[in-house]
């Protein structure tokens, strides 16, 4: 029987991989995003329908989830929708903090909560939600964008227990760095002359991370095999760079990482 991926954050970047990879595996696939009516290329597919969802948007998600479970039963539902805030903490205002918090958390927690009922009656399902290697380590200048990697990563593991009574699973994909337009589109940031130093060390490491990040494609076969392997895994570190720093991490320990990552961008 054909199985059915819901999607949210399909219109660029992994989102849009990850729908196209799943497509042409054979899935039916609900790609989501804000402005649908722009989509020129995952519409021409067989088998992918596009909804307009917006994940700061409550009500929308309602509707859309509604939607969505008409057409038919929904077997995995991909959290992908997402940016970056990066900047001094003081530099951000309220808003700014908000729209992050609103859009990385909230907005997953909201949509999972939607699908909930839908995967208890059809006795099975699976979440998946786009994390980061920043959901368990931290760099400058990342702290909102940090709290919530890191609060998906531990709501994640919480979750598993009560979902785990109906065979719901969930799931993290912790990538590093992709080569996708994520530094422009996706990327907020602000600057202060207060952390002129920090800023100024760490976006000059940027052109040599991303020489290490994965494609886009690359991540999406790892969530296809966190849709597909069947296994007991909440977190699946994806990307040479993710799996290096994670490496590292559990060899010398958080506290020793977080020193080293201090001494490699200031010096």
């Amino acid at each position: 029987m054909q199985k059915t991926i819901f999607i949210t954050g399909a219109s660029t970047g992994l989102g849009k991989a990850t729908a196209r990879l799943f497509q042409s595996k054979g899935w039916q696939v609900i790609a989501t995003m804000r402005n649908p009516e722009k989509e020129t290329e995952l519409g021409q597919l067989a088998n992918v329908i596009l909804l307009p969802l917006d994940v700061t948007d409550a009500e929308q998600i309602k509707t859309t989830v509604a939607s969505a479970i008409k057409f038919q039963r929904i077997d995995v539902v991909f959290n992908n929708a997402g940016y970056g805030l990066i900047g001094p903490m003081e530099a951000l205002d309220d808003e700014q903090i908000t729209k992050q918090i609103n859009t990385n958390l909230l907005g997953v927690l909201r949509v999972t909560k939607a699908f909930i009922p839908h995967f208890r009656a059809n006795k099975g399902g699976l979440f998946i939600s786009t994390t980061s290697m920043g959901g368990f380590l931290a760099f400058p200048l990342h702290a909102i964008y940090h709290a919530t990697k890191f609060a998906i990563e531990g709501w994640s593991e919480s979750m598993s227990f009560e979902l785990g009574l109906h065979n719901i699973g969930i799931k993290t994909i912790a990538p590093g760095g992709i080569k996708t337009e994520f530094l422009g589109r996706s990327l907020e940031r602000n600057t202060s002359p207060h952390y002129q130093i920090l800023e100024d060390k760490l976006f000059g490491t940027i052109d040599s991370m991303m020489q290490a990040a994965a494609t886009a494609q690359d991540i999406a076969e790892v969530v296809f095999e966190a849709a597909t392997d069947g296994k007991d895994q909440i977190r699946y570190v994806a990307g040479e760079d993710a799996n290096a720093l994670h490496a590292r991490r559990q060899e010398i320990g958080a506290e020793e990482l977080r020193k080293e990552i201090r001494q490699q961008i200031l010096g």
